[in-house]
């Protein structure tokens, strides 16, 4: 269950914590319950006052006044009152470079280069890990300059080598950072021109053997909200549900608002095979 500052709206902190105490009560396994906290812009836990009485800081400010001291104390900070509420899944840190503030995705990145992002990552998962909470790197390949997929798609021009020698490797740190296998990595809904031309990235194959074959990736590979207008168009063109598409494409966690149609359009296509049992099995297990 991934909630949304809605999900928090009129609750005091104790109300929040009964409300998900109840969802793991209710479930015969242990779910998951996840929450976009990255800081900054993308708070949605501490932009509710009775939850936090103030917003955490974006990673970018932190860095900029302690460096990574700051950052890791935040994290904590941060991880601490997201377990207190029953939230054991953070979906941050970000792991795309930008150091352009033109940039859609630079106030939620570093806005370091290459090298500065990768210890950044590598120290906040690790940190994340050993307080118990799921990491998720996003947006794989790396959002790169592209404009915002909420609202229609997002071609990737740069060539692959380009993702192999600067985008790859900060989710390469914190892959390799998560030992313990504490690591989800999010799929962006830009399409990348140098390996698949027609899908978004969150509905290729060829992507998601990227994060497999190239990063040795052998965590949950999770979609960004499939109810995204670059998806939806895609989708639509196609006459196809988002999530069988993503499911098929090597997803094994489908990230939507629209889980209320796309779960019976999933067991349907299980059901007239054109999505496979092994597949869903391979996602699930």
């Amino acid at each position: 269950i991934l909630m949304f500052a809605r999900d928090f709206e009129g609750l005091t902190f104790d109300e929040t914590a009964e409300k998900i105490a109840a969802f793991q009560e209710a479930s015969q396994i242990p779910l998951l319950i996840g929450a976009d906290e990255e800081g900054g812009t993308v708070a949605r836990v501490s932009a509710c006052p009775q939850l936090r009485e103030k917003r955490f800081s974006s990673p970018q400010k932190l860095y900029r006044q302690g460096g990574l001291e700051a950052v890791l104390a935040d994290c904590r900070e941060k991880d601490e009152l997201l377990a207190s509420l029953g939230i054991n899944v953070n979906f941050a840190p970000v792991a795309d470079l930008s150091t352009d503030p033109g940039d859609f995705i630079y106030d939620r990145a570093l806005g370091r280069g290459t090298e500065e992002t990768c210890q950044y990552i590598a120290a906040v998962v690790e940190q994340m890990e050993g307080d118990g909470m799921g990491s998720v790197l996003k947006h794989f390949p790396g959002y790169g300059p592209n404009r915002d997929t909420h609202t229609g798609s997002a071609l990737d021009r740069r060539p692959l080598e380009t993702f192999r020698e600067e985008d790859f490797l900060p989710f390469q740190a914190g892959i390799q950072a998560a030992q313990g296998g504490s690591a989800a990595v999010l799929v962006s809904h830009n399409i990348m021109q140098a390996v698949d031309p027609e899908r978004p990235a969150s509905l290729s194959p060829a992507v998601y053997a990227l994060l497999r074959e190239e990063l040795n990736f052998q965590g949950p590979a999770l979609t960004d909200d499939l109810a995204m207008k670059a998806v939806t168009q895609y989708a639509g063109r196609e006459n196809r549900c988002p999530a069988v598409l993503a499911i098929a494409a090597g997803c094994d966690m489908v990230v939507t608002t629209d889980f209320q149609t796309q779960i019976p359009q999933v067991l349907a296509a299980l059901e007239d095979g054109s999505l496979s049992p092994e597949r869903v099995e391979e996602a699930a297990a």
